[in-house]
C-alpha cells in the first residue's frame, strides 16, 4: 500500500530525486519547496515525468508555511531541507552560524515536533532526517554545518528512544559527498563575507570537488529507507564513507590535543 510522504527541501538535490522517485512508485508525495518559483518549476517537472505529485510552498523558516503543513495527514516526514555555510570557526560571522542552526536544527525540530504529536496520537508514523557524514566526524572549515548535523544526530538519537514506545520511528540518512551542487556552493559561501574584515587564519584551501558520487545512489537508499518495513536506524552512503566514519570514530579515542 502506498504511503503519504511529506518532503521538505524538495526543489533540488536529494529531496527532488526522492520526491519524483516515490511518486513514480505510486506513493502520495507532498513536495515542499522554499519559494513559489520552485513550486511552479517542480509541478512542471512532475508533468514532464508523468507522475502525480502535490507540490506546496513550505519554507521551513516560515511559521505560516509550517502551520499550513501541519494540517496535512502523513505517514512519513522526510525532514530534508538544509543549508551549508563554510568557513573557519574562529572567523565565521555568528549571524551566519546561527542561520545554519535555524534551518538545519530548529526549524527541522519544529516540523518533527508538530508531526510527531499527530503520529503519537495515531500510534504510527516515521520521521526520516537528512543528517550527514559531517554529523559523525570532524570537518575542518565546515564546522558550522558539521555542528548542526551533530546536533541533528543528538536530537534523533533521543527522539528515537522517546517515540519508539508510541509506534513512531525516527531514522537518519547520512550522505557523504554527492554531486548535487550542495557541497560546491557550500564551500563557496564563505567568499560572501571573507573580505569584510581582518582575518587571522587562512582561507579555506579552495580545491575542485573531484571525488563526489552519483546522487542516484543516495536517492535510491533514501527511497528504500522510506519504503522498508524495518529499516536500519542509520544509513550512510557511499559505503566508503561508512568505512571512513567507523575508522575515524575509533581513532578519536587516541587523538591528542
Amino acid at each position: 500500500m502506498g504511503k503519504t510522504i511529506l518532503i521538505t527541501g524538495a526543489a533540488t538535490g536529494f529531496g527532488r530525486g526522492v520526491a519524483l522517485g516515490l511518486a513514480a512508485r505510486g506513493h502520495k508525495v507532498i513536495a515542499g519547496c522554499q519559494i513559489w518559483p520552485q513550486v511552479w518549476e517542480l509541478r512542471n517537472a512532475a508533468k514532464v515525468e508523468d507522475v502525480e505529485m502535490q507540490v506546496i510552498k513550505l519554507d521551513v523558516l516560515n511559521e505560516i508555511d509550517r502551520t499550513s503543513a501541519f494540517g496535512l495527514e502523513i505517514d512519513v516526514l522526510f525532514n530534508n531541507a538544509g543549508i551549508m555555510e563554510s568557513g573557519p570557526l574562529v572567523e565565521i560571522p555568528m549571524s551566519v552560524f546561527r542561520s545554519v542552526f535555524e534551518t538545519n536544527v530548529f526549524a527541522a525540530l519544529e516540523l518533527a515536533q508538530g508531526f510527531a504529536r499527530a503520529m503519537v496520537k495515531r500510534g504510527s508514523g516515521r520521521i526520516v532526517w537528512t543528517s550527514s557524514v559531517a554529523g559523525l566526524v570532524k570537518v575542518p572549515f565546515d564546522g558550522a554545518y558539521a555542528a548542526s548535523k551533530h546536533a541533528v544526530e543528538g536530537i534523533c538519537s533521543a527522539m528515537h528512544e522517546e517515540l519508539k514506545p508510541y509506534g513512531v520511528e525516527v531514522i537518519t540518512v547520512n550522505p557523504g559527498a554527492f554531486r548535487t551542487g550542495f557541497n560546491d556552493t557550500g564551500m563557496e559561501s564563505m567568499d560572501q563575507w571573507w573580505n569584510q574584515g581582518e582575518r587571522v587564519v587562512d582561507h579555506w584551501p579552495v580545491r575542485e570537488l573531484t571525488h563526489q558520487h552519483d546522487p542516484a545512489e543516495m536517492i535510491e537508499a533514501i527511497i528504500e529507507v522510506i519504503e522498508a518495513d524495518k529499516p536500519l536506524y542509520r544509513t550512510v552512503r557511499p559505503v566508503s564513507a561508512e568505512e571512513m566514519v567507523r575508522k575515524e570514530q575509533a581513532e578519536i579515542w587516541n587523538r591528542q590535543a
